[in-house]
């Protein structure tokens, strides 16, 4: 694949922009280029200089000076009608990526034994920030289920997983989730009061929390200080997550996240 044509309206940019100097400017550059990186996804796997422009919300020089930085390193390509695209440096940091996360075999062999045995899409969660991110999954055998693609990035906000993520979290980490959330600054007491209520059970629920008619219960997976390193949970269609099941669920993932978190020893943390 070539680089293509560049864009009629590229240009060297200009000073435009106000980047500035120094170590609070060069913070500046480096979070653009991360915002900018970020607008790219499966569902928008090219985007023109416009595109770039208007999601991004930032002068079209200094978009310029970004995309040209990030060209000269291979992180953006150009297709062959001028818009950008992911650029082969990825091809490299994604086989490390996929190195550093893998998850040992027995650990692959337990989330494949839970989605068999229950037939329902299995999650490995961690925590980033105020996000989670998958970072193991096992598709269900029926139809109609739910997915998420490892390297998906999900809010914190809701959801067995988080509620599971959130045990230990501080008053500040809980208060910035709820600002980003959909129901504002007050749903940091809820958010404490889903915390409290899985350290209590063990376990966590939610049932249409982020969208209509899906399910999850998840369990913790505790690293060798006591700590919760990830969440290990069912997804689903709400009809399957029945109170019947949910017994059965809890007490197959309990005992696979024993063995996922023997694997996790080796996989890098958020620190």
């Amino acid at each position: 694949m070539g680089k293509g044509a560049e864009p009629e309206d590229a240009g060297s940019g200009g000073s435009g922009g106000g980047d500035g100097g120094g170590a609070g400017g060069g913070m500046r550059t480096v979070q653009r280029a991360i915002d900018i990186l970020g607008l790219f996804s499966e569902h928008r796997p090219a985007l023109s200089i416009r595109e770039i422009v208007e999601a991004s919300g930032l002068p079209k020089t200094t978009v310029l000076r970004v995309l040209q930085t990030l060209r000269l390193n291979g992180l953006l390509w150009l297709d062959e009608h001028g818009r950008y695209t992911a650029g082969p440096t990825f091809l490299r940091w994604v086989r490390m990526a996929d190195q550093g996360w893998r998850l040992p075999a027995p650990a692959r062999r337990a989330l494949r034994d839970l989605a068999a045995e229950h037939r329902e899409t299995v999650h490995l969660y961690v925590r980033r920030d105020v996000h989670r991110v998958c970072v193991a999954q096992e598709e269900g055998p029926q139809a109609l289920r739910h997915i998420v693609q490892v390297g998906d990035e999900l809010p914190l906000w809701a959801g067995g997983p988080s509620k599971v993520l959130l045990l230990g979290a501080d008053d500040s980490l809980l208060d910035r989730i709820a600002r980003r959330s959909p129901h504002g600054p007050a749903h940091a007491e809820t958010l404490r009061r889903w915390a409290a209520e899985t350290a209590r059970q063990g376990y966590a629920v939610s049932h249409g929390e982020h969208e209509e008619g899906l399910s999850s219960v998840a369990v913790p997976v505790r690293g060798r200080g006591g700590d919760v390193v990830a969440a290990l949970s069912f997804g689903g269609p709400s009809v399957r997550f029945t109170p019947e099941r949910l017994p059965r669920f809890v007490a197959s993932l309990a005992g696979a996240a024993r063995t996922v978190a023997g694997g996790l020893g080796a996989l890098p943390t958020e620190g």
